[in-house]
Order: structure tokens, then sequence, then C-alpha cells
């Protein structure tokens, strides 16, 4: 006869042997909130993500994720927000090192008079390395897992982004006068294509072709650049109808307002990021629609250069791909997307004096799921659903300008600052974790950056 105590052990064993094994994943995410972003903007309240290399297997509730997942690294967040990363659709990353350098201007004035003669002076590899990093340690300690970029000598700045740890779309800028990387179109030309076979299937790095503008470059060169995109099947950048003054150019030279021009080209396509995209007709929406062109609205920007206000309720009643953006750093002056979202649903309240208008929900669909749409990639990011890359943030609800707190997007989008943000993951990498970088030693990129910035400030004042 058996004794209790062998049935006993029978008994639990057989229970063990029921139960499903867990499955081994590389990291799980326990947060208070968790806001998706998927479909149905479900969000999860307690919730979990788990994570398997670079990838989300699944989000749920955290005893559903732990009873089916066992994790080598969990990062607890329980009072915290769990969010996709945030997707800054344009900027110009090295150019941080010139945040403040020039101030209170219109566009052209800022560019002709001081940006483009203090780049002549400065702009180098050396330059585009040490202000990339301190983009990017911007952009990490902000919450941006995903940036578009365009400028010079590229793939230094391809390099400095798979250091860092982040996911962006990289243009290499094909501008008509000489340039530091490139003294003709047709060099950038073939610096980009070559920019292109390097970075082609990098895992974290697109790369893209990036003519400048269409008042910085003419018809050839606009037509090749769109070419040389179809035949590698990249994306391409653009700055586009940023200006009233840009409108006139287009009109005088060609007859027709920027888009329809651009149209006239070829140039629009299903892969195009346009960015600014402000003064245009009802029939220049219907254009950008029809082609499938992503845009990228910069609402600090464009209202500290005083450029205008894009009409962006007309963009998305249009069902126009739409995403936010910082611009660089010399015209902003910062990189945070927190930032960006809240402007961006001020600016439009203010323009259409609707305070409906990009309520809370939509200016953070903005800065996800829209800006993934209008990078062409939302089948990989932009929301946190099984399948698609493991980009996402966590951003603290202690202080007290957070306290209390009853809706968690209202607090996302007008309340919460980059610095409120605890930890980065990108691509299933841990960048920074309890405000503390992995990836980037921060007083070395400071030091670096304060030392780049004496050079220039002695080049511009000569």
């Amino acid at each position: 006869m058996k004794s209790f105590a062998a049935v006993t052990v029978v008994a639990i064993g057989l229970a063990a042997a029921a139960q499903p094994a867990r499955r081994a994943v590389t990291l799980v995410v326990v947060g208070g909130t968790v806001i998706t972003q998927n479909a149905a903007r479900d969000i999860i309240s307690p919730g979990a993500v788990a994570i398997d290399g670079t990838d989300i297997v699944e989000v749920g509730p955290p005893d559903a994720i732990a009873a089916k997942y066992r994790a080598s690294e969990t990062i607890e967040a329980r009072e915290e927000i769990v969010l996709p990363g945030l997707i800054n659709t344009h900027t110009h990353a090295p150019m941080v090192i010139y945040r403040g350098l020039a101030d209170d201007l219109a566009l052209m004035d800022w560019l002709q008079k001081h940006i483009f003669p203090a780049e002549a002076k400065t702009v180098s590899p050396e330059m585009v390395r040490t202000g990339t990093r301190l983009a990017a340690l911007e952009m990490i300690e902000s919450g941006t897992t995903t940036f578009a970029d365009m400028y010079y000598f590229e793939e230094e700045i391809a390099k400095t982004t798979v250091e860092a740890g982040l996911r962006a779309v990289l243009g290499e800028t094909i501008i008509q006068f000489p340039v530091a990387d490139a003294k003709t179109p047709a060099e950038g030309l073939a610096r980009a294509e070559r920019f292109i076979r390097e970075f082609k299937d990098n895992g974290l790095v697109v790369p893209a072709v990036a003519p400048h503008a269409l008042y910085t470059n003419d018809r050839a060169t606009l037509v090749a650049s769109a070419e040389l995109s179809r035949r590698y099947g990249v994306p391409m950048i653009i700055h586009f109808a940023e200006t009233e003054e840009e409108v006139r150019i287009a009109r005088e030279q060609f007859k027709a307002t920027p888009a329809a021009y651009l149209e006239s080209l070829g140039f629009w396509g299903p892969n195009t990021l346009a960015a600014h995209a402000i003064w245009v007709t009802d029939e220049d929406i219907a254009i950008l629609a029809r082609r499938g062109v992503g845009l990228s609205h910069n609402p600090e920007s464009n209202m500290k250069l005083a450029s205008g206000a894009a009409p962006v309720v007309k963009y998305l009643a249009a069902g126009v791909a739409l995403g936010l953006g910082t611009d660089g750093a010399a015209s902003n002056n910062d990189l945070d997307m927190f930032e960006a979202m809240r402007q961006a649903s001020f600016l439009a309240k203010h323009v259409t004096k609707d305070p409906r208008a990009v309520p809370a929900r939509t200016a953070l669909d903005l800065a996800t799921v829209g800006g993934a749409r209008a990078l062409h990639m939302e089948r990989l990011i932009g929301s946190l659903e099984p399948g698609k890359r493991a980009d996402l943030i966590t951003v603290s609800m202690r202080a007290a300008r957070q306290t209390p707190i009853y809706d968690p997007i209202s607090h996302l989008v007008y309340t919460t600052r980059g610095d409120d943000v605890r930890t980065t993951i990108v691509n299933g990498k841990v960048l920074m974790k309890d405000r503390q970088l992995r990836t980037l030693n921060r007083e070395a990129v400071i030091a670096e950056a304060n030392k780049l910035a004496v050079k220039v400030r002695d080049a511009v004042a000569r």
C-alpha cells in the first residue's frame, strides 16, 4: 500500500506535467498600463509585453504572460505607462551641434545667411559623428526609437545610429551647390547609390535618397533622384511646400504648385516622404493622397520659423499618411517628440479655432502608427502587437504635474515630457533602463559635443 506522501508526490508530478511548459523568451516588460496602438487601440491595465529576440510575441495581462513565458530579463514598470517607441519622421541629427546658433529668423534668412555658411565651414565626418551621437542620446532619453534623417556624410550617421541601437530611415542629401561631401549633384547621387548598397540589408537602418528641395535642385537632379530611389526600391525624402516663397518660386518658374510640378516630373511615389507640406491646395492634397506619399508635420519648427501651419485636419480627412517630426534641433530647438505631439494638437486647435481638432488620441497616433505609415513601415513598427519589432518605451507617471491621472493618453500628450521616459527598447535591445544608458556614455557624448561647439563658434566668428 502506497503511503499518503507518495500519492501526494505523484499527484503533484502529474499536475505539473499537465501544465504546458513556459516558453523561454529574452525579455518581458511588465507595466501598470500598456497602450498598444493596435487597430482596436486596446489599452491593457495592468499589462505586459513578451519579447523574444527582435520581436514582440504577445501582449496581455501580467498573470497571463507570466504563465506562458519565462524571461531572461524582466523589466518592472508597474507604475509606468508602456507604449510603442515614438517615431520622428523628419530631422537632421547632426544639426544638434547648431542648436541656438541662429534664432528668430525666417527660413530663407536662417538657411542662407547662417546655416549654409556655418555648414560650409564646419561640416565634416567628425562633426557628423559627434552631432549624431548627441542626437541619439537625446532621442533615447526622450523616447524616440525611430527617426528619419537627411544630411551629409550619411554613412557616418548610419554607423553611429547602429552603434547607439536606434532605428532610422537615413537619406543622403542631394543638392545643387557644392557641399561638404559632394561638389556636384552627380557626385551626390553617386554617394547616395554607394550608401544604399552599403546599408540596403541593415537590420536597423533603411537607406534613402534625399533631394533637399525643389528650390535647391534642378529638374534633371529631381528626376535622377526619383529614378535612383525606384531602381533600388528605397525611400525618397524631400523638403516640400515649406514656405510661401517656395510656392512663389514654383509658380513663377514652372507655372504650377510644388506638388503639381513634382507630379509632372513623375517624382511622387508610394515610397516618398515629404517634410512640412504646409502650403498646399485641395488639388495638391488629392495628388499626395492618390500617390500614397507620406508626410511629416513639424509644428514646432514651422512655428519658430514662422513658415505657417500645415492643414493637418484636411490631410487626415483625405487619408494621407501623416506623421510627426521635430525637424533639426537648430530650428526647433530639441528632439522631444512629446513636445511635438503637444504642439501639433495646440496648433491645429489654434488654426481651426476648433478645440476638437487633433485631440490627444490623434496626436499620439501621429507619433506612433501615423509615423510608421508615413515611413511606409507600418508592418514593422508603430504599435505593440505580436510579430512587430520590439520598439517600446516606458514613461513614469510619478511627477507632481502628472497627478492625479484620469486618462493616460491625455497625460502622455498634454503633460508628459521627454525626461519622464524611464526605459527605451529598440529591436528587443534595452538602450536605456531606469534612465541608465546602455549603448552610449552620456558624459563622454556631452563632453565631445561641447568640445566641437568651441570649434563651431570660432569658425562662424571668422
